[in-house]
């Protein structure tokens, strides 16, 4: 029989964590409270289990996850926005519980539980990412592809704007289009962490560009990316 490798994440405070797998779509196959908590929830042939949590352990400082690997991402993203949706009222993109932000093409996003246990959803087939930017780019495209792996696949979002701000500095000649969409991103990434008036001022600078009508048909699809990070 081949081996299997089973991760095992804290179980905080074990009824609400295997709730919200619940709520995810994963069955609860066995629960125990004593002598020691101990859970595992099921679902698409893999399995996660929760062990007892250190009592100091806060949400911030979990700093425990795992893969799981699935043929198309995109409808896992879906499904679990839907149920988080239904079960706070909201899509949590702060804080935990959440779920990371999703763009057609991305191949990764994140869950991050009650607990502060991360699990990442993960395509099969996710290429590799050329850090630094494809090499079949040059400029703020570069730019805005490596801020692009930050922010989508290591779910870092400081490093991003990093990126993002140096090369809107570094490359000022760049096309209209190019700057626009690294600021919409930087729209997007302000959206997410609640500055308001961070977004506003991003908006008020991509409208000042003076862009062309087939360049607004361009961005519209990162600008409408900013209000759904906001909701």
């Amino acid at each position: 029989m081949a081996a299997v490798s089973v991760p095992m994440l804290w179980g905080g405070v074990l009824p609400e964590t295997l709730d919200f797998y619940r709520a995810l779509g994963y069955t609860v196959t066995y629960e125990m409270t004593r002598p020691y908590t101990y859970g595992i929830v099921e679902r698409d042939g893999f399995q996660l289990h929760f062990g007892p949590t250190p009592k100091d352990l806060s949400a911030e400082g979990a700093h425990v996850g795992c893969l799981v690997l699935v043929n198309e991402v995109e409808p896992w993203h879906a499904e679990f926005k839907a149920a988080l949706r239904a079960r706070y009222g909201k899509v949590p993109g702060r804080g935990a519980p959440r779920i990371t932000r999703f763009r057609t093409g991305q191949t990764r996003f994140t869950v991050v539980d009650p607990v502060g246990n991360t699990v990442i959803y993960i395509q099969r087939d996710e290429p590799d990412p050329e850090y630094g930017g494809s090499t079949q780019l040059d400029g703020l495209a570069r730019v805005l592809d490596n801020a692009r792996i930050f922010r989508d696949s290591k779910n870092d979002d400081a490093t991003a704007v990093r990126v993002l701000e140096t090369g809107l500095r570094r490359h000022a000649a760049a096309p209209l289009v190019d700057r626009a969409r690294a600021l919409a991103m930087l729209a997007e990434i302000a959206a997410v962490a609640g500055e308001a008036e961070r977004v506003d001022e991003l908006l008020a600078e991509i409208e000042g560009l003076g862009l062309s009508e087939t360049d607004r048909a361009t961005v519209a699809g990162d600008l409408d990316a900013i209000t759904a990070a906001g909701e």
